[in-house]
């Protein structure tokens, strides 16, 4: 009996089941992590050069952005910066990308950042330095999305909104960061909410399944994804009244056996 319920406790909470021979062989990794930049992200785009003075042109701008976040500088011996305030690595400041998918950028005025990828913005920039009117042939260009943040809620140990550095996040390492599920939660409908352009997308996700996990597009986490996980039952009813109601009447029972035990072992003396 013991046996038996541990089995199927186990099968209820257990993740990834069968991964082992699932995935015996290896197989290709179709989906890709890479984001896409979205409204609202704040961009940091570094330009390198060997030639600081190519970049003067564009460091009497301004740009519209979130402000000054740091004073650090990486610069390197013979190489120069330029980040999104018009200061050579002086103070690193965001390009605020606005809800049309665009950014300012100082001389090259609006660009779309709609549908790309950062890479794939680097390298529109990077050609427009290299072949433009102001060349700067040796530009190499970096964009990193600054405001990566995803929120994780339900019955987990830490739920929160956690910010993220880099673009690859999955489910799992965002459940690991909310301090994992708790043993009270409901593995079979994780579920999260995504903004896609103009439109609100759900992913239901059964964390007992690899299949479910990995081939769904919730697997890699992008930019303002919503983690909620369910409690089981007999949590969710947890305060209601009929819950009481049972709980009351569990704990009676509880006491008349007690009660009853005691009265058989005073009879036997």
């Amino acid at each position: 009996m013991f046996s038996t319920t541990s089995c199927m406790s186990e099968k209820k909470i257990a993740y990834l089941q069968g991964a082992d021979t699932l995935y015996a062989v290896p197989q290709q990794i179709i989906q890709a992590f890479e984001l896409e930049i979205q409204p609202d992200d704040e961009l940091a785009i570094s330009v390198d050069t060997k030639s600081p003075e190519l970049l003067s042109p564009f460091n009497h701008r301004t740009m519209i952005g979130s402000g000054v976040t740091s004073s650090s500088s990486n610069t390197r011996q013979g190489t120069s910066s330029y980040g999104s305030q018009g200061n050579l690595q002086s103070h690193l400041a965001y390009f605020l990308v606005d809800k049309n998918g665009n950014i300012d950028f100082p001389i090259f005025g609006t660009i779309s950042t709609k549908g790309k990828t950062c890479r794939q913005l680097a390298e529109d920039l990077q050609e427009r330095f290299r072949n433009g009117e102001e060349k700067v042939s040796d530009a190499v260009v970096s964009v990193k999305v600054m405001s990566f943040k995803v929120t994780v809620l339900g019955d987990v140990k830490a739920p929160g909104t956690q910010t993220f550095q880099g673009e690859r996040l999955t489910l799992l390492e965002a459940l690991g960061r909310a301090g994992d599920l708790n043993p009270s939660a409901h593995r079979k409908g994780v579920l999260v909410v995504r903004e896609i352009g103009d439109k609100r997308v759900t992913y239901e996700v059964d964390l007992r399944d690899p299949k479910s996990i990995f081939d769904s597009p919730a697997y890699y986490m992008q930019q303002n994804d919503i983690v909620y996980v369910q409690p089981n039952k007999s949590v969710r009813v947890k305060g209601s009244t009929g819950y009481l109601l049972i709980s009351i009447g569990a704990t009676i029972v509880s006491m008349l056996v007690s009660i009853t035990s005691l009265v058989i072992a005073i009879v036997r003396k």
